[in-house]
């Protein structure tokens, strides 16, 4: 009985359905068109169960009323509030600049890691040596069209260094390999073969135009001496640091110019440290150990104090707190003030902040004399001091490089000057035929930074280009001469004239930013006619997106951002490897 009323019931809902769906769809055609529709009262399938028996009862539902042929429309979507709309654009616009980030990257390290297929080497083109791979020549590597020449590098190292973050090298902020970009991952990109030798030029010798190098490596074969020729010279071969002929400099201070520099310093101050919690060490040693001098009140003789200050700070506090408190950190200059390039009011701001950071700053103060464990000075007064030290800076002056006053020698009369090369507005060297001469090897009125030996390099790759493109103007004139082509000859002429003007170097200065430590920072930018001097934290996140936009390579700009993340949220290694 059961299973009869089930199978009612189930028929009685589909007799409904059918029914309601019929009388809702037809219509009566009448004289003048369609009768409105009839209203459908649809029953319910629900059974109704009595207590005698399984009896089903049919219950009107929900009466659906239709006014027309068409199903009614959907209710109205409700309206989305203004902060969600935000939120909507944001993670949409946030979604696909990840993505395009992310296959910009990609794009960009494995067109980086595959290097094209280059021209061989034409022994009709001219062979263009240069010596160095710093910034000026890196910046002419970049910008030279080696389809015109055959390109030789010489320099002792196989990189290409970002002198601005070295100071941060030297406590672990930014690892060392993060500011070093390979120089074949340069050339290997050029449309023609570069050839990159790593040694040492020895000499130069400008009269039968040839450049003699030596491989200064640990390991060497049967050819540790040799000399090839050129048709042009690049000369850039740096500096190198100025003791100021004080006995005792080389002898016992760290240097802070190369990468072995910083892992030195790095090294050595983690030494230091060591000793200094030597069991039964004297106070008076303690002291001393952890007495950190720097002398030079330049950029990197600030940076690298800065740098010290928060290793001290944020680090050795934590992992050394029996010592830290007595570590000690003195800026020997012996200007007037540190540093001159900045405005005066940048000027007393860093020395505010470098004194409330704890460092003593000694200006007007001349080293004399430098010993294993002590620097003899004279200070404001002319009286003499000694400072007793642990770990001795010196972040001073450039001077010439001894290849370098050899070619001066060489060249005679018009090379007069001491701290460098003379060149001419096209950086030309003065007295010799071929060779050109850039950053700091160079005596120029313009400051030996990274600046502006980048621009130089930029400029001299730009005369290079123009004149393999005059030559090939030259070139094609002469064939249109001799075809008596009037026309292309007169087009070519005027070409020619266009690219014979070449004008001088001119420097443009883009400013100047230090890092003064306490994740604060210093610039004076150029900004219309006048200058803008700030200083503090936005400052110094303006002072890491500089930089970080300045690295060569996508490579670089990552692990440097990479590591700067890292020692915020991790902190800095203090092993001593």
């Amino acid at each position: 009985m059961i299973a009869k009323a089930s199978q009612r019931i189930v028929w009685a809902a589909v007799s409904q359905r059918a029914q309601a769906r019929y009388i809702s769809a037809s219509s009566l055609r009448c004289a003048d068109g369609v009768v409105p529709p009839v209203q459908a009262v649809p029953v319910s399938a629900t059974p109704v169960y009595s207590n005698s028996q399984a009896t089903v009862e049919a219950r009107p539902a929900v009466t659906s009323t239709y006014t027309g042929s068409s199903p009614p429309p959907p209710p109205p979507r409700p309206k989305r509030s203004r902060a969600r709309k935000w939120v909507v654009r944001t993670a949409r616009t946030t979604l696909v600049v990840i993505l395009g980030t992310t296959t910009y990257v990609i794009y960009r390290s494995w067109s980086n890691r595959h290097p094209p297929q280059q021209l061989d080497y034409d022994p009709t083109k001219k062979r263009l040596v240069v010596l160095g791979n710093g910034w000026a020549s890196t910046s002419f590597l970049k910008g030279i069209d080696t389809t015109d020449y055959n390109v030789t590098v010489v320099s002792p190292r196989n990189f290409f260094l970002f002198t601005p973050l070295l100071p941060s090298v030297t406590v672990g902020t930014v690892d060392a390999r993060s500011i070093l970009e390979p120089t074949r991952f340069i050339t290997r990109h050029k449309a023609r073969s570069v050839e990159v030798y790593e040694g040492e030029a020895e000499s130069v010798d400008p009269v039968n135009k040839t450049v003699t190098f030596s491989d200064t490596s640990k390991v060497q074969g049967e050819i540790e001496v040799t000399t090839i020729p050129y048709d042009e010279l690049v000369y850039a071969v740096g500096a190198e640091n100025n003791t100021f002929g004080i006995p005792g400099v080389s002898e016992h201070a760290c240097f802070l110019k190369e990468i072995q520099d910083a892992e030195k310093i790095r090294k050595k101050l983690m030494d230091c440290i060591e000793t200094a919690t030597f069991k039964d060490q004297p106070d008076s040693e303690i002291d001393r150990l952890l007495h950190m001098v720097v002398v030079g009140g330049g950029p990197t003789g600030v940076e690298y104090a800065a740098e010290l200050h928060d290793f001290l700070v944020e680090d050795l506090q934590n992992w050394y707190p029996e010592i830290a408190g007595r570590v000690k950190i003195t800026l020997v200059e012996a200007l007037p003030s540190v540093l001159p390039m900045f405005s005066k009011q940048l000027i007393d701001y860093t020395t505010s902040s470098m004194q409330g950071n704890k460092i003593d700053v000694l200006t007007r103060t001349m080293v004399k004399k430098v010993e294993a464990k002590k620097l003899v000075a004279l200070d404001a007064n002319k009286n003499p001091i000694e400072i007793p030290y642990g770990l001795l800076v010196w972040a001073t002056g450039n001077t010439a490089r001894p290849v370098t006053k050899s070619l001066m020698n060489a060249l005679g009369e018009p090379q007069k000057g001491k701290r460098g090369l003379a060149v001419d507005e096209f950086m030309k060297v003065a007295g010799a035929d071929s060779i050109w001469a850039l950053g700091d090897c160079t005596q120029t009125p313009y400051a030996p930074t990274a600046q502006a030996a980048s621009q130089q390099g930029q400029y001299l790759a730009r005369i290079f280009n123009d004149l393999a493109k005059r030559s090939r103007i030259e070139a094609a004139l002469s064939e249109a001469q001799t075809a008596r082509d009037s026309a292309r000859a007169e087009k070519l002429q005027r070409e020619f004239a266009k690219a014979s003007k070449t004008l001088p170097f001119h420097y443009s200065h883009q400013g100047s930013l230090a890092y003064i430590g306490s994740e604060k920072a210093i610039a004076d930018v150029p900004f219309g006619n006048g200058t803008i001097s700030t200083g503090g934290f936005a400052t110094m996140l303006f002072w890491r997106s500089a930089y970080a936009s300045q690295l060569f390579s996508l490579r670089n700009r990552t692990l440097v951002l990479t590591d700067w993340v890292k020692t915020k949220v991790l902190g800095r290694d203090v092993s001593r490897n």
